[in-house]
């Protein structure tokens, strides 16, 4: 039997209406590379072969009576890839702004939570300012079943290295078996019973942790605190429309700024973001004094002792730097906030976070969601956190979809009451991707913010290129 873990589970409890939990990329495909002519009939039977053996596309959530433990996952039996591949036309002309209109339609619709929790839009139709042809695919899928190392893993494994060969290998995994009622019912009770002694063993490391950020808080090498964002636009109730925006950046700009200046890859992108939303809120004279707060997921897939669940990460807290004028002295504010950042991270437990998702009570956590929702709560204490922010890596070779080249691989995050923004950046083959998804009522014009991103990294070169040499910018 396949049981979700709590951080696995927790992503269908904190779904809403307006908050989906699904996580979904844009993928901008060269039919030009096929071996044979394009077809959507040809691409859906492909998509059809490659992933009807690969549980996390077959497997479905099922209950447990009386909502006493975590879901389970079980094999669809009736599996169909019509339900999950589907066809679309863009709208004339083709371009830009109506491919992210229509992506953004595609996030906001929920996932049918009777079938595999994914699926894919084929739009066919888009031109490039170029003119150019291309394919898009919009793909959605559960947070409860990737999370961004795993997601991009998956689609790994629709890929190919060259257009004519086969998908690349992936490790063989087994279907869930479904279990009947009564295992259920009977797994559930033990499980239950046994949660006063698992609470015990998380609390003693938890004190330990929370004695030890305190001592960090007051050395002043703790990373950021929750509660401490000022309040921004994007920061409140959101609804279900969604906005959405894409922009490139050229990686090996950003990989020599890394090496210049002595930081990290990560502390560059995070500088760079804090510049795009600077320049954002200053254009609508919304800039708070204090810096915006970010969170970054971490993904604990290597340091993790658990041997299941999809969801294998943590997060950290940073500030952005949004109150620092200058990309340089932002960028050594970053490195250097996040290096204390990391420390502290690393000091906590890698499972800590799915540790205390197992608390997690099914019908107790849904309630409350959607109550804070309802009572628009998180517009009437501290804000937590301002955004999140994403660093995805991706492949560093061009890989091919079903023979097509992928042009631009996007991923897109989910958004959350308090924090309706979301960024998420991914490298591919030379390019780093960045992708947006706003609450549209937040944030209307997401390409408003995801322009500023190019710019940024140009202010950020100039500023290296000016400060006298490697020993002077570092």
């Amino acid at each position: 039997m396949d049981r979700l873990s709590g951080l696995d589970a927790s992503f269908l409890y904190l779904e809403t209406p307006a908050q989906l939990m699904h996580v979904c990329a844009v993928m901008v495909l060269d039919p030009a590379t096929m071996t044979g002519p394009y077809s959507f009939a040809t691409l859906q039977r492909e998509i059809d072969l490659r992933v009807r053996d690969v549980p996390a596309f077959t497997r479905k959530v099922r209950g447990v009576p009386l909502g006493l433990d975590h879901p389970v996952w079980v094999r669809d039996q009736a599996f169909d890839i019509e339900r999950h591949v589907h066809r679309l036309g863009l709208p004339t002309p083709g371009g830009y702004a109506e491919l992210m209109d229509l992506c953004a339609h595609l996030a906001s619709l929920p996932l049918d939570r009777s079938r595999p929790l994914w699926e894919m839009w084929v739009v066919e139709g888009y031109r490039t300012d170029e003119g150019e042809e291309k394919v898009v695919v919009f793909a959605k899928m559960h947070h409860a079943t990737v999370d961004g190392v795993s997601g991009s893993n998956l689609i790994s494994h629709l890929c190919s290295l060259e257009p004519d060969a086969p998908p690349m290998v992936v490790e063989q995994q087994t279907h869930p078996r479904d279990p009947g009622r009564g295992e259920l019912l009977g797994r559930a009770v033990v499980g239950t019973a046994a949660r006063p002694v698992t609470l015990v063993k998380v609390l003693k490391p938890s004190a330990q942790l929370i004695t030890r950020s305190i001592g960090r808080a007051r050395q002043g090498t703790a990373m950021a605190a929750p509660f401490s964002a000022p309040r921004t636009s994007f920061n409140g109730t959101i609804t279900s429309h969604r906005s959405i925006a894409m922009a490139d950046l050229d990686l090996e700009e950003i990989r020599r700024l890394k090496k210049v200046t002595g930081t990290t890859v990560n502390d560059v992108v995070l500088a760079v973001a804090g510049g795009a939303l600077r320049a954002y809120l200053a254009e609508r004279d919304e800039l708070p004094e204090a810096s915006l707060l970010a969170t970054v997921p971490v993904s604990v897939r290597d340091s993790s002792r658990r041997a299941t669940g999809a969801n294998k990460v943590s997060a950290l807290f940073t500030k952005l730097g949004t109150d620092i004028a200058d990309p340089l002295e932002r960028l050594r504010m970053l490195a250097e906030r996040n290096l204390h950042a990391k420390e502290h991270h690393n000091a906590i437990s890698a499972d800590a976070l799915q540790d205390w998702a197992e608390f997690a009570a099914p019908r107790t956590f849904g309630l409350a969601v959607r109550a804070y929702a309802n009572l628009r709560l998180a517009e009437k204490h501290p804000v937590v956190h301002n955004l999140v922010i994403s660093n995805v890596p991706g492949p560093p070779i061009p890989l091919y979809f079903m023979g097509a080249r992928i042009d631009a691989l996007c991923p897109l995050g989910p958004v959350f009451h308090g924090a309706g923004l979301n960024v998420t950046v991914m490298s591919n083959a030379g390019q780093m991707h960045v992708g947006a998804i706003a609450c549209r009522e937040s944030m209307p014009e997401t390409d408003a913010l995801v322009r500023h991103f190019p710019a940024e990294l140009a202010r950020l070169t100039a500023a290296v290129d000016a400060s006298g040499g490697p020993d002077a910018a570092r």
